[in-house]
Parts: C-alpha cells; structure tokens; sequence
C-alpha cells in the first residue's frame, strides 16, 4: 500500500493522495448546516458516503481520510455532550462502532485502530464539535503517522470511493445486515 519512489522534493518525498483531487475541482457546493445532520436526511447513501446505518447512529466515510477506511460512527442526534446519550443511543453507538471493526477486519485486515472521540472543541481537534462522533482509523504495522510523513515518506491513499466499495460489501457480509442497492447505506439491526 505503501512505497518510495526515491524522489525528493525540497528535503520531503512526494506525497500522493489521489482522493484530493476531489476537494481541488469542487465547485463549491457544500453542506448548509451541521453535515451530521444533513447528509442522513439525502437520497443518495452513496454520495453522502454512508456506508451502514443503525437504528440510533450511522458510519460515514471521512472525505479526508488519514487512512484508506477512516470512518466515523455518528449518533442521528445533533449533539456534542457524550455524557448526555440516553441509554438506547450508546448502547446502539457502542454496538454500531463493534461491527464497523469486524467490517473493517473483512475489508481491510488492518493490524489495528485508533478509535476515539474528539470531545470539547478546538483543543481537542475536532473540526466539528457540537455533533459527537467517533473516528475509527484503520492502522497496519509500519503506516504513516506524524513523524515518518515529515521525515521523508511517501504516501499512496486509496481513494475514498474505492474504500467505500470495499466496506460497504463487508458490512453486506454481516449477519445482521440488510440492503436494498449499492447506493443505499448497509442497515444493520441489533
């Protein structure tokens, strides 16, 4: 997934990420309001990138993925207070973020994960803080991070849409899945 082409550009290797040329041609048509809320409410599952959805939360593909299969595992309720979820919303969040891994695991077979919350704004690093949701990044021994990008690394990103394809048909794979077209999220029911 991973290569050097020996090619240094000002003391750094190329970087290659295919998915951005997406974000360089839009034409500037954005989401009006929280995107969390938004993007369930559309036709399309597919072109909102959500890839399963839940009784009380959905996965959504990261448009800005730190790694092929970064998703996030978001409550439908706008909201940024974990503490404030009711016990059907975690448990159902809790449960939805479980089968995301094992669908990772078919799609992917990732090494391991970094998974967690950005809770109480900037500081923490969430770009949207007032709809909680749950980063799930896929991890394999000798990926990028901080350090081996600055320090001369080339990356080569599996576009979006391809990591779409690959964990909508593992989460199609799960037990408890539903799905009615490939442009409509995987419904899983627990």
């Amino acid at each position: 997934m991973y290569k050097s082409l020996g090619v240094r550009v000002d003391g750094m290797e190329q970087l290659f990420a295919p998915w951005r040329i997406e974000w360089v041609t839009r034409d500037g048509e954005g989401v009006e309001g929280c995107p969390f809320c938004v993007l369930p409410g559309r036709d399309d599952d597919r072109a909102s990138r959500i890839v399963a959805r839940s009784d009380h939360a959905f996965v959504i593909m990261n448009n800005y993925p730190y790694n092929p299969g970064h998703t996030m595992v978001v409550p439908y309720g706008h909201g940024g207070d974990y503490r404030a979820l009711d016990d059907d919303v975690l448990l159902d969040h809790a449960r939805l973020k479980q089968r995301t891994l094992d669908a990772m695991d078919r799609a992917f077979q990732p090494d391991a994960y970094n998974a967690g919350l950005n809770l109480g704004g900037g500081p923490a690093g969430g770009s949207i803080d007032d709809h909680l949701h749950t980063h799930v990044v896929p991890r394999w021994d000798g990926d990028t991070n901080f350090m081996p990008v600055v320090s001369d690394t080339q990356v080569i990103v599996e576009a979006v849409d391809d990591s779409y394809d690959r964990l909508h048909d593992a989460f199609a794979d799960d037990p408890d899945a539903t799905q009615s077209s490939d442009d409509r999220a995987v419904r899983l029911s627990f």
